[in-house]
């Protein structure tokens, strides 16, 4: 029984994070973990957030369950924030963060008859476990040239004809993770006519709103698209917008018809209780009081802003570097938090091993974790390897 099981392999940024904190080395350069951090090399707590944890501990009665749907309130002020008026049509239950949100929807469109999900490559390495997980199959297509730092369009909608009909793709919403490459809005439009033409169901996965132009300019292109279609699903994360990682705040939006909403509901209602039962409730709650004060609603989006400054800073210093035949110049046109250099794992060894360097094996870095005083040894270790 117990026993008898076999040993899985260690998820490959999970390592990187155990081997970075088991490097003794004092000049280490942590670019493998996903999260903002400020000049210190710290994590922020937002001043908006801890104003309205104040409030909650002054004001909350209670501690019994919010419901089977979650905080109601939470999820219409967060499906007002990405999707606009658009909002009211949709069907929401809130998750265990944006990972739990994209567990809900596959088995959400398992049980609607879907077999297959098209994942761009390269994707977030949790996409094909969540998959998988959900008895569903993953149908890899191409879509980024990672040497020329490129969307690969006709690439990616050619491999919508490896599936059929209500089947699905996860397309990422803005700050594309590990890329930072986003579609342009006529590559949005041109992804709904694909779409509508065989049949199959978006899946759209944002985290990462407010991280690239804005908090509206972001969700620009998701928005376009779910007009443009009879139904769509949507996972939603609000751990970086608001730097509140640890507490698992998610939800999960699904466009339907009108007459389908009911039975879509109840469907996510007992997948739900299957999982988790009831949703937690103290990351919503700061969410839904920061969204719902007007000062703290500002406070927010002034701290977001100086984050998006902070990161489109670092961005531009790289792509001012010149390093041999790295493209470093496109670092300052991707978005958000991430991009992947083109190197080797053997470089990306060579990297954490001589020089204290941490970064994913595939080679992705983390630009909002770049100190700008590592800066400058960053760009000399890559210049000795590249």
């Amino acid at each position: 029984m117990l026993a008898d099981l076999a040993p899985k392999a260690p998820d490959p940024l999970l390592k990187i994070i155990k081997m970075f904190r088991e490097d003794p080395r004092n000049d280490k350069i942590d670019l493998g973990v996903g999260v903002y951090k400020d000049a210190t090399g710290n994590t922020p707590v937002m001043k908006a957030v801890k104003d309205a944890e104040a409030l909650l501990l002054a004001s909350q009665k209670t501690k019994t369950y919010v419901g089977q749907q979650g905080d109601v309130d939470f999820l219409r002020l967060v499906g007002q924030l990405v999707f606009g008026e658009m909002a009211r049509e949709f069907t929401s239950i809130q998750a265990v963060g944006g990972t739990g949100a994209l567990r809900l929807g596959c088995d959400l469109l398992r049980e609607s008859g879907a077999k297959r999900i098209v994942l761009p490559q390269p994707c977030w390495p949790n996409h094909p476990s969540i998959v998988r997980a959900a008895r569903l199959e993953p149908v890899d297509a191409p879509f980024f040239n990672i040497a020329e730092q490129r969307i690969d369009m006709d690439a990616l909608i050619g491999a919508f004809d490896s599936v059929q009909r209500g089947d699905s793709v996860i397309l990422q919403a803005c700050c594309h993770n590990p890329l930072g490459a986003d579609f342009s809005m006529t590559q949005w439009i041109a992804l709904a006519e694909a779409l509508n033409a065989r049949g199959i169901v978006p899946f759209l996965d944002l985290a990462y709103q407010g991280f690239g132009d804005g908090i509206d300019e972001d969700v620009a292109g998701l928005r376009a698209l779910v007009e443009r279609v009879p139904e769509a699903v949507i996972a939603v994360s609000e751990a970086k917008s608001f730097g509140i990682y640890r507490e698992r705040v998610g939800a999960l939006f699904v466009k339907t018809s009108e007459q389908s909403r009911a039975a879509t509901m109840s469907n996510l209602a007992a997948i739900a209780r299957a999982n988790y039962s009831m949703p937690p409730d103290h990351g919503a709650a700061i969410v839904r009081e920061v969204l719902s004060n007007e000062a703290l609603r500002q406070s927010w989006r002034d701290e977001l802003d100086a984050i998006r400054s902070h990161i489109k800073r670092t961005r531009a210093a790289l792509a001012a570097e010149r390093v041999n035949s790295l493209p470093m110049h496109l670092i300052a046109a991707q978005k958000g938090m991430f991009s992947t250099l083109p190197l080797t794992e053997a470089q990306v060894v060579t990297l954490r091993e001589t020089h204290g360097i941490y970064m994913t094996d595939a080679a992705r870095i983390n630009v909002a974790g770049l100190r700008e005083a590592d800066i400058p040894r960053f760009v000399e270790a890559l210049r000795a390897i590249a």
